[in-house]
């Protein structure tokens, strides 16, 4: 439990709120597409998609392999089973950041990789970062549509989060911040936690958010 503890992964942070809000408005689009997220810890923005009307085909939520951690994801996952999409699969695997990527491109179509990764809240970990950006690397899709969607909290300094875009340049993507927002534009109700629309709108602005693809280099 430890490690659980550790990571973190039972929290309920800003920057998966913000993902979500965005994958529900269709600003992260994700219709018909594969989706696969690092570090998941509560993976609201994969189970919200998993739940839209025109969902991905394929939702694959990953987080550290310690029990606590993916039995804590696994219960998760199970408890929103029933709102999830006819004709979109979602799979929950442990993943250890630049270890193995195999067992996560088995599911992935044709085995090549897949169309959007999520990395939520991820960047604050900084001694992780070039193992971090080698699965992400290893994962995305090489093709001129994938992207990948990475938002921070605030409370991670701007230079952490430099640190890893520029690494992430250095291996071929190419990165666009996002819009800040003040409001929270989400339509589906929210309950619990202490949540409402105005507290969520306060939560967004705490984030900062981007969007990487590959370069046309990279694609070469």
């Amino acid at each position: 439990m430890a490690k659980a503890n550790t990571l973190m992964a039972d929290q309920f942070f800003s920057p998966g709120l913000l993902l979500a809000e965005h994958i529900e408005r269709g600003i992260i689009p994700v219709e018909r597409r594969s989706m696969v997220e690092l570090g998941a810890g509560c993976a609201v923005p994969s189970l919200l998609a998993s739940t839209l009307a025109e969902p991905p085909v394929l939702v694959v939520i990953t987080d550290y392999p310690d029990d606590a951690i993916l039995r804590n994801l696994s219960q998760s996952l199970e408890r929103n089973r029933a709102h999830v999409t006819n004709g979109c699969a979602v799979h929950c695997l442990g993943h250890d950041w630049g270890k193995d990527v195999s067992p996560l491109l088995d599911l992935s179509p044709a085995r090549q990789g897949y169309d959007i990764v999520i990395l939520s809240d991820l960047l604050h970990f900084d001694a992780s970062h070039s193992e971090l950006l080698a699965s992400l690397i290893s994962l995305l899709l090489r093709s001129p549509t994938a992207r990948t969607y990475v938002a921070a909290g605030k409370y991670t300094p701007p230079k952490v989060c430099d640190n890893f875009l520029r690494a992430a340049e250095r291996e071929g993507l190419l990165w666009e911040e996002g819009d800040e927002e003040s409001k929270w534009l989400g339509t589906l109700p929210v309950r619990g936690r202490g949540l409402d629309k105005e507290n969520l709108g306060v939560r967004k602005t705490m984030c900062r958010w981007w969007i990487g693809k590959w370069s046309e280099d990279a694609l070469r």
